[in-house]
Formats: structure tokens, C-alpha cells, sequence
């Protein structure tokens, strides 16, 4: 079956059962890596994309459900010549060890940052706590939160 879907601003047909995670037709069809696949259960937050802007854990999101909605995946942020402030600022502060959460934690920032452009550390702390991180760079990931919030002020 075709299901049309509009990722990163471009729109894309795919030929997928409605009832297909999100998550896999983002890897599996379009070749969109940023979002992981971690625990299938959407408790970890690895494959994380934002729905119209909310973030989602796209591994339990059928396909179906998503319908006219923008899916805006990690690679749809920003580029290597032109890095979103997150971005930039997780490799200034070293933030991914492993490499298993940096989806989820910079995704949900993202969204963050839109909602409360100048968040305290204790607002950063409670909205990445639903996040997984494997390797305990947590001080490192709010940290790059907090410097990228300052970046906005700069701008």
C-alpha cells in the first residue's frame, strides 16, 4: 500500500502496511539513520523524531497515524556545513560518548528550546529525563542543552 508522508520537508510515497513503525520506513525506506532503534517499546527515546514539531517515539507510531503530519528527523535539523546550535554544541561539549542517545536527547531539545528559549538547568534536567543515556555523559548533554540556549541569545 502507498502512504505518502512529508519527511524533512520533502514529500515521499512508500509502499509500507499501515501498521509499520514510523522508525522503520525513516530507516529502512528513506535511509534516515539518525533515528535509532533501541528498546521497540518507546521507553528509551533513541528513535525520536519530532511530529508537527512534538517529539515522538517513532518505533510505536504506525505510519497511519502520522498522515498529513511534518516528520522532522535529526538529519533535517541541520548540515554539516551549517549545524543547528544543539548539534554544534554537543560536539563543543563532547556530549555523545556512544553515540545510543544523542538522537533522542538533541531531538528533545530542539523542541525545548522552541517552547522555553531560556531554560534553567532544572527545566533541561526534567524534560531529557525520559531519555536513555547508556554511557552517563548526562553532565555533558545538559551542559551543550545549556550552551546551546545561550547561543539563542546571542542570535
Amino acid at each position: 500500500m502507498a502512504v505518502s508522508l512529508k519527511v524533512n520537508g520533502v514529500s515521499h510515497s512508500v509502499d509500507a502496511e499501515p501498521d509499520t513503525p514510523l522508525l522503520y520506513v525513516l530507516r529502512n525506506d528513506l535511509g534516515l539513520n539518525g533515528p535509532r532503534f533501541g528498546c521497540g517499546l518507546g521507553q528509551c527515546g533513541a528513535c525520536t523524531v519530532l511530529l508537527d514539531g512534538e517529539p515522538t517515539r517513532s518505533c510505536v507510531t504506525p505510519i497511519k497515524d502520522v498522515g498529513q503530519e511534518e516528520v522532522t528527523t535529526i538529519e533535517g535539523i541541520g548540515t554539516i556545513d551549517k549545524l543547528h546550535p544543539l548539534q554544534k554544541a554537543f560536539i563543543e561539549e563532547q556530549a555523545a560518548q556512544c553515540g545510543y542517545c544523542a538522537n533522542s536527547m538533541i531531538m528533545t531539545a530542539v523542541e525545548l528550546l522552541k517552547r522555553i528559549p531560556h531554560p534553567t538547568e532544572v527545566d533541561v534536567r526534567s524534560e531529557l529525563a525520559r531519555n536513555l543515556c547508556r554511557c552517563g555523559t548526562h553532565t555533558r548533554i545538559i551542559r551543550a542543552v545549556m550552551r546551546a540556549a545561550q547561543a539563542n541569545e546571542r542570535i
